[in-house]
């Protein structure tokens, strides 16, 4: 357990930005899954309009740092490839 005031105060930050962290991760994995559940359904148009909302989420949540620029970006290479996959 932290005894120094500046240690105290450290792990009140950490259990503040997790909440938050969470809190945005918890965003995305609801997006994405929306894009997933239209490719299920083989709705193109619906894929492409959840597509344009998931993909500034999940850009914006690599911006916060929640995700890796990278991860955030395979993520949405991948979603994009699918759905275009299924307008072809």
């Amino acid at each position: 357990m932290a005894n120094t005031p500046s240690a105290k105060k450290a792990t009140r930050k950490i259990a503040r930005r997790t909440a938050v962290n969470k809190t945005r991760k918890s965003r995305v994995r609801t997006y994405v899954k929306k894009v997933e559940e239209a490719l299920e359904a083989g709705d193109g148009d619906a894929a492409k309009a959840a597509l344009r909302i998931a993909e500034p989420e999940l850009m914006r949540a690599a911006q916060k740092g929640v995700f890796h620029a990278n991860t955030a970006s395979r993520k949405v290479s991948r979603l994009s490839a699918r759905v275009k996959a299924l307008s072809a």
